[in-house]
């Protein structure tokens, strides 16, 4: 009977593996070819745009139309991708509205071509995980099989538009909760992302990986001072969160229709781009290109960009934000290598892992993207700084909508199982705190040396220390 059962049990295990094998290769392939319409109509808006001088003149009536779109045919659309497909897995057991697919394609196209700064892995994702809905609903699959397959449609969105395959499969299966992972989801993701990354890449996307030409000989300086970088991108990630939400907030409460918000989040921008430079609108590659390899940015970028998107995407704006993410990383990271005289591209490149793990909640993601875009030398200094960065971050992130599944200190009272953006940490005063452990050893140690300084040693004493020692014996 045990035979029977356990000869049962792996051909059900069989059957389920087949499934999942094959579903989730028609979604790689589904979502690969989708993110290369997605990019090649990109390239044609570029195209069109040409080398127009001062092209982002048009940035307000761009934002205008882009807004009017979302807000007639599909408000779903609105914002960043990637945080619309974890609320729909979350809320709505990963149903996505047809609509929602051209009218994220076209508001995209027309965001980023104008200037807008906004990126292109968000759309890619959404736009596959509503093409995987539909395919799921014309199909019939109920609700869990519908979420694994909204979830496969993220990581080979992520996967296809950047080159990274195992990174992207991490992604969707990382990025909806905050310190878990959905491991049921673990064999469709990596094969829609490996999939999606190979289906894009044999219709014609390239990508571009850097394997750095400089990774120091371990030192525990070197360390020490990589670990440090973990904490600044921490606080990088903090401050950029916390900006565009309080963006975001300021914006919501201008009682306007949201095409005029566009709009007039649009001329704001043209004014920010005459003041500083066009090198901060759009997604930003070049820059990135630039920071990793070590050339010339400006002292300040990274809080720049952090600017020009956060008004992007408050004034109704569409797109995705790990370009922009991955624009600030790199930026901060050359900033914080030219204040104490390190290579610059190295620690660029942690900078855009460092940002990604600790805005996006993703430190196993960011850990192996490090690998697959810079080379394996860098991979173990990365993976300390995106930890520390992850954990620097608190209790928030870039996607409200994450479900909270882990206490990033025991310090703090927060309710797991709630999405981040209801959660409110409270600091709890325990009784025997690290940093209370630490003050009395060091008073206790001061307090010991004090008394075998001041206290002369005496005769009695000595003959005392002589009967012990006899008794001892």
């Amino acid at each position: 009977m045990e035979m029977k059962d356990s000869l049962t049990e792996s051909g059900v295990i069989f059957i389920s593996v087949f499934k999942w094998f094959f579903l989730a290769t028609c979604i790689g392939a589904l979502v690969g070819a989708s993110t290369y319409i997605f990019l090649e109509l990109l390239e044609w808006g570029y195209t069109l745009r040409g080398d127009t001088s001062y092209y982002f003149l048009l940035m307000p009536v761009a934002f205008f139309i882009s807004a009017l779109l979302i807000d007639l045919f599909a408000r779903e659309a609105r914002g960043y991708g990637t945080e619309k497909i974890i609320e729909a897995v979350h809320r709505t057991s990963g149903r996505i509205k047809a609509r929602v697919v051209p009218v994220k394609l076209i508001a995209t196209v027309i965001t980023i071509v104008s200037g807008g700064s906004a990126g292109k892995v968000g759309p890619a994702a959404q736009i596959g995980a509503g093409l995987t809905s539909m395919l799921a609903s014309l199909v019939g699959f109920n609700d869990v099989d519908r979420k694994k397959l909204v979830i496969c449609g993220i990581s080979a969105g992520f996967a296809s538009v950047f080159g990274a395959p195992v990174a992207g499969a991490i992604f969707g299966i990382e990025v909806l909760f905050v310190g878990g992972m959905m491991y049921d989801v673990l064999l469709p993701s990596f094969v829609a992302g490996i999939v999606g990354f190979q289906v894009a890449n044999y219709l014609g996307v390239s990508y571009t990986h850097h394997a750095l030409d400089f990774v120091p000989i371990f030192t525990e300086s070197f360390f020490i001072i990589v670990a440090l970088s973990g904490v600044f991108f921490g606080l990088c990630s903090f401050v950029f969160i916390e900006f565009m939400n309080w963006t975001k907030a300021r914006i919501s409460s201008i009682k306007l229709w949201v095409p005029y918000k566009g709009f007039i989040g649009g001329c704001v921008l043209v004014v920010l781009a005459m003041i500083f430079s066009e090198d901060f609108l759009g997604v930003g590659d070049s820059v990135v290109e630039r920071a990793l390899i070590g050339g010339e940015i400006f002292f300040g970028a990274f809080l720049i960009k952090m600017l020009f998107t956060s008004i992007t995407f408050g004034s109704g704006g569409t797109g995705g934000i790990i370009s922009p993410i991955f624009f600030i990383g790199a930026t901060a990271g050359v900033f914080f290598a030219n204040i104490l005289g390190l290579n610059p591209g190295t620690f660029a490149a942690i900078g855009i892992v460092s940002l990604l793990a600790g805005a996006a909640n993703t430190p196993i993601t960011a850990s192996i993207m490090a690998v697959e875009l810079f080379g394996p030398e860098i991979g173990s200094y990365a993976a300390v700084a995106c930890i520390i960065s992850f954990l620097m971050t608190g209790h928030r992130s870039i996607f409200p909508s994450q479900v909270l599944a882990l206490r990033k200190s025991a310090s703090f009272n927060v309710e797991l199982g709630k999405e981040v953006e209801s959660i409110r940490p409270h600091f709890e005063k325990r009784s025997r705190s690290f940093i209370d452990i630490i003050i009395k050893f060091f008073r206790a140690m001061t307090t010991a040396e004090t008394f075998d300084k001041d206290k002369p040693e005496t005769k009695n004493d000595t003959q005392g220390k002589d009967e012990d020692d006899k008794k001892r014996s």
